[in-house]
């Protein structure tokens, strides 16, 4: 087990488990006695078979958990370089928990470090103890290591977003009591650097929000900051409410009071333009997708809207270099839109893999044709728009006794969480990623991207 710092009062706690240590993979498997194949969901398992996760197509997997499940995060930006490919890594991330008690809720900023390679080659003969007892040692020196970082929240956390201003880290948070709070993380960010000051904190902490709005009145899940302009915000509640949040004097903020209300029922997700400072896009249960300009009055702001999904739009990502938007239903579909042709209503793509709600998408940094998605059904997927069907591995494919439709742009599927409800990418280390479920964190690179 790895180091544990900042256990809260109701026992919280949080670790990272070395890939392999209780993934429930049997020690002392022979490889060579067994017989494998792939497997894909939907296929029967027979009575004898077991499903283990396949070591050669993971770079890099731990896991973390959690006392009281973090069904939402945010990876925070740190300075120690882009495009990082030297193991092991390390990420910092803020999550919020949804505790069983609303008193006993926090935001935690968390720091994952020594995160080594995980898939190695056999590089000693198993006759040969010296090498073994060396390869003990060392993988003792590569056990991951953890340390958060806590602050106290008013109720369980919605959703939580992350940004920079003034070279401080802020998240927000929507709390299922029906506000949103500003906090600035500085402190406590730097405190995972410094095991006094975080002792020290941990012990006197009483950190309050920078802001709370409390106008929307009922719960939400939607929230974005813009990419555009430092520090502003905009929020979508459950009454089909989305207010703007913009900067003041004193690091501070002001939410227009007039909401945008084009959409009939619940907002469930916001993703601002990464290039145009005043264009954003919202989903809702009420099936669309709507892109606004907030130029205009908020009751003239909305300029496009199709009917995306057969149900509830849960989630949306646009990507950062395309004019794409990515989509995610309670209909189990992932559906991509070119917003040069929004006004058909004709997505660009449409995929049917998931047997259940799509919970999470978000498109790669690095490449514009790669995005990720998570569904409740357990899986995690990971999809590239410039694949095509292969003439040739579609004959070979002709013999096989597999029933399962596999999409030719369906890269990878990664299992092993429960309930999952986040999956995103780390923006300096191209890709990591990392996921949130109801059983804790994985982080994870595959050979595929």
């Amino acid at each position: 087990m790895a180091k544990v710092v900042g256990e809260d009062d109701s026992g919280d706690e949080m670790e990272v488990i070395e890939a392999g240590e209780s993934d429930g993979e049997e020690e002392g498997m022979d490889d060579d006695k067994v017989e494998t194949k792939a497997y894909l969901p939907g296929e029967q398992i027979e009575e004898d078979e077991e499903l283990v996760r396949d070591e050669s197509a993971y770079y890099m997997y731990h896991q973390a958990q959690t006392g009281a499940p973090c069904l939402s995060f945010d990876v925070l930006r740190d300075k120690l370089g882009n495009d990082r490919t030297q193991y092991p890594h390390t990420c910092y991330i803020v999550a919020g928990t949804q505790a069983e008690k609303a008193h006993l809720n926090n935001v935690i900023v968390v720091k994952m470090s020594n995160l080594h390679k995980t898939c190695k080659e056999d590089k000693m003969d198993e006759d040969d103890e010296e090498e073994s007892d060396s390869s003990d040692e060392e993988d003792e020196d590569e056990k991951p290591e953890l340390e958060t970082a806590m602050i106290r929240h008013d109720g369980a956390v919605n959703r939580i977003r992350a940004t920079v201003v003034n070279d401080r880290h802020i998240a927000a948070t929507w709390s299922e009591k029906g506000s949103v709070h500003i906090w600035n993380l500085k402190d406590h960010f730097d405190a995972l650097e410094d095991s006094e000051l975080l002792a020290k904190l941990t012990k006197q902490d009483k950190t309050k929000p920078l802001f709370t709005f409390s106008g929307h009145q009922i719960e939400g899940f939607a929230m974005d900051w813009s990419p555009t302009v430092i520090g502003k915000l905009a929020t979508g509640d459950c009454k089909k409410n989305i207010h703007l949040w913009n900067p003041a004097e004193g690091g501070s903020w002001h939410v227009d009071q007039r909401p945008y209300t084009a959409h009939t029922e619940s907002v469930e997700d916001i993703q601002w333009s990464p290039n145009e400072t005043s264009v954003f896009a919202s989903c809702s249960v009420d099936k669309t997708i709507r892109i606004w300009d907030c130029r205009a009055a908020p009751h003239k702001a909305c300029m496009l809207t199709t009917t995306a999904h057969d149900s509830d739009v849960n989630v949306i990502s646009w990507n950062g270099n395309e004019p794409f938007i990515v989509s995610g239903g309670d209909d189990g579909m992932i559906k991509v839109w070119d917003l040069r042709q929004f006004k058909k209503g004709q997505a660009v793509a449409k995929f049917k893999h998931h047997t259940a709600p799509i919970t999470s998408v978000e498109w790669n940094y690095k490449d514009s044709t790669v995005f990720a998605a998570s569904g409740a059904d357990n899986q995690i997927t990971l999809w590239d728009l410039a694949l095509e069907k292969d003439d040739e591995a579609n004959k070979s494919d002709q013999g096989q006794t597999s029933k399962v439709d596999v999409p030719p742009q369906l890269l990878f599927i990664h299992q092993g969480q429960t309930d999952i409800k986040e999956v995103h990418w780390h923006a300096q280390i191209p890709g990591l990623i990392l996921s949130t479920a109801q059983d804790g964190f994985n982080i994870f690179r595959t050979i595929s991207v």
